[in-house]
């Protein structure tokens, strides 16, 4: 063997002791970044890791790490160089959102992109997570592939499980506000009356459909004494949890009031004036309110705003329209006109909120005179069959679903 060709030998060979130091480092890189991920270390952490990495380990002088938020990407590591104005980021972010895989940018002929030797993607589920940008990158140009594709690899370690860390984070948080909505669901059926009378003067049964678990439909059943009892069905604007705590106010205060004052007035305006010390005038409700006297017959009721229940007596029905306006919209009510009347024998009450006659852009797609109509002609049927069945005739007649807002029924028999 001649001297040359041992000087050769050599030289591959440290060439070959270099690479395998250099794949060493490269997994020790790795298992250092996974340790780390594993010990639930912060992404700030897990960046800096990063950065070290690039800066000594693979000899790049330039880093930019961009990761979608969203639907922008966030400069979230960054080393060497002029720093970069967030709206040249986001114009680089347009010109290279195209690409799919590892690009040489040196020969582009975009300016902004040729401070930058490379171009490097991080893919998850065809979705691009992440890239980095390299610039002044010293390597041999045999193991230019291999570099990039461990800088990919490493940068896909970090990023995906920044992303896993996200979602489980996000689940946790759905999951414990699921909890919290179900017991929301739990106190709030708790709300309404356990038992409504069904006994040889007074029939009464509801049926209650909340758009979510929670709702803001309301409805009540109040015995004020042997001869009389109160009821109410109302609406608060809005759903969801919001919704519901403003419900709860208003049955608390409510059942407060009627146990000292069963004038509806009076009880109206305390109403009105609870709802607007807790909303400052940015939610209200509609409501309808009344009172009945089993001895006297005497119907007293007040609607603040409220879709019209349908009395029907005999051959007769009215619409129960005679009140006030919406309850939280003004300081003071600007009217109160109360109703009254004496109620024949099997009279009927239907009550009912919007939800039954309209869609989630309020469009009504039936009126009152066809309501009262499915009503008249269900009257034979027991309080509940009857809910039930004006509840379908509406639904396949119009071939709507109540599925986009809260619905409540409550249909009164006075025998």
């Amino acid at each position: 063997m001649t001297l040359l060709d041992q000087k050769s030998e050599h030289s591959a060979e440290n060439e070959l002791i270099q690479l395998l130091l250099k794949r060493q480092s490269e997994l020790n890189s790795l298992l250092e970044i996974t340790n780390a991920i594993n010990k639930n270390a912060p992404a700030s952490v897990l960046f800096e890791m990063l950065e070290l990495i690039m800066r000594v380990h693979m000899k790049v002088g330039k880093m930019r790490l961009l990761v979608k938020d969203g639907n922008q990407f966030g400069c979230t590591s960054r080393y060497g160089g002029d720093n970069e104005s967030s709206t040249t980021l986001q114009q680089i972010c347009k010109l290279l959102n195209s690409l799919k895989t590892i690009t040489n940018l040196a020969t582009s002929h975009n300016e902004l992109l040729r401070e930058y030797n490379y171009f490097v993607p991080v893919h998850h589920k065809s979705a691009m997570l992440a890239f980095v940008l390299i610039g002044d990158f010293e390597t041999s140009p045999e193991l230019l592939s291999n570099d990039l594709n461990f800088m990919q690899t490493m940068i896909n370690v970090i990023v995906v499980a920044l992303e896993n860390k996200k979602l489980f984070k996000d689940r946790i948080q759905r999951e414990r506000l699921q909890r919290e909505v179900e017991l929301a669901s739990e106190v709030q059926n708790m709300m309404f009356p356990s038992s409504l009378p069904n006994n040889d003067q007074v029939k009464m049964e509801a049926l209650y459909m909340p758009h979510q678990n929670i709702g803001g439909d309301y409805f009540d059943y109040i015995k004020l004494n042997d001869d009389e009892f109160l009821w109410c069905i109302a609406d608060v604007s809005g759903k969801g949890i919001s919704a519901a705590l403003l419900m709860a106010n208003l049955q608390a205060s409510l059942r407060a009031w009627a146990s000292v004052d069963t004038n509806l007035a009076v009880i109206i305006k305390q109403l009105n004036k609870v709802i607007i010390e807790n909303t400052n005038g940015e939610r209200f409700i509609t409501m309808f309110l009344a009172r009945y006297n089993l001895k006297t017959r005497q119907l007293h009721f007040l609607n603040a705003g409220h879709n019209p229940p349908i009395l029907v007596m005999g051959n007769k029905i009215q619409f129960l329209k005679s009140g006030t306006t919406v309850i939280g919209a003004f300081d003071e009510l600007p009217f109160i006109n109360p109703g009254n009347l004496v109620l024949q024998e099997d009279a009927l009450i239907f009550n009912y909120t919007d939800g039954l006659v309209e869609n989630s852009t309020e469009n009504v797609f039936i009126d009152d005179d066809e309501l009262a109509a499915f009503v008249v002609n269900h009257r034979k049927l027991a309080a509940g069959k009857l809910n039930k069945s004006v509840l379908n005739s509406i639904q396949n007649k119009h071939e709507v679903r109540m599925n986009t807002d809260d619905v409540t029924l409550l249909t009164i028999k006075i025998s």
